[in-house]
């Protein structure tokens, strides 16, 4: 659960203790480059740098997180039935509410997209099937809603604004893919908490992100879900 101090002046929330543990992942496209990990747990963050697909799936088993937030696409676009399919869009639904928002991303299915888009979907489905709740979440535009400096552009301010927002334990030795996959995690939590929109829907892929209360008001569009009652059961 999340508390906020007068949010809607400050924008601002502490991680209460005992919340569910969610662990954030800063998915790469290929296994050889690192993936950041962090497992926000009592408003403390644990990080570190993993590789393999089995090495994050053996974290998760030993971690038992109740939420997994993976950034990385996690569904097709509509209309598509693998990455090499012609037929349908390069656009989910939510991705065109984030262009809606004038949050900047990458289309899922061109260029280095391809290889992370097709690696979320496969983990999703390794997770979904040990019994994980599995959702998508996107640091850049999370942190563009906080008005925090993406890592690229100011680490450091990355750093200062997650510990600002309540997460403990980001040292300042932490990476680019650690500050996102923490920033992914709070995310989650604040899902969890009822507190982030879903973008778009989760059967043609749903992007949680932070809700705008405490930052300047842009009106709601009907691709905005509420987060409890539209999460599938496994």
């Amino acid at each position: 659960m999340i508390r906020t101090r007068d949010d809607r002046r400050l924008g601002k929330s502490r991680l209460k203790k005992k919340s569910p543990a969610v662990l954030g992942i800063d998915l790469a496209g290929v296994p050889h480059r690192p993936t950041g990990i962090c497992l926000l747990e009592d408003g403390r963050a644990r990080t570190t740098l993993l590789y393999k697909d089995s090495e994050i799936l053996h974290y998760a088993r030993e971690s038992k997180p109740g939420l997994i937030a993976i950034d990385a696409p996690l569904n097709l676009p509509p209309g598509r039935r693998s990455m090499a399919d012609r037929n349908g869009s390069h656009y989910r639904p939510c991705d065109l509410e984030l262009r809606r928002r004038k949050i900047p991303f990458f289309p899922i299915t061109l260029g280095p997209m391809r290889k992370l888009t097709q690696r979320g979907i496969r983990l999703k489905r390794r997770l979904e099937v040990e019994g994980f709740r599995v959702v998508e979440i996107y640091p850049g535009g999370a942190q563009d809603v906080w008005k925090i400096p993406r890592a690229k552009r100011n680490r450091e301010g990355l750093r200062r604004g997650l510990a600002r927002r309540g997460i403990k334990g980001l040292t300042r030795s932490a990476s680019d893919h650690e500050l996102d996959a923490a920033t992914g995690a709070l995310v989650g939590l604040l899902f969890l908490a009822g507190q982030a929109d879903v973008l778009g829907d989760f059967a043609s892929g749903a992007i949680l992100m932070p809700n705008q209360r405490g930052n300047q008001e842009r009106p709601r569009s009907r691709l905005v879900l509420d987060s409890r009652r539209h999460f599938p059961r496994l």
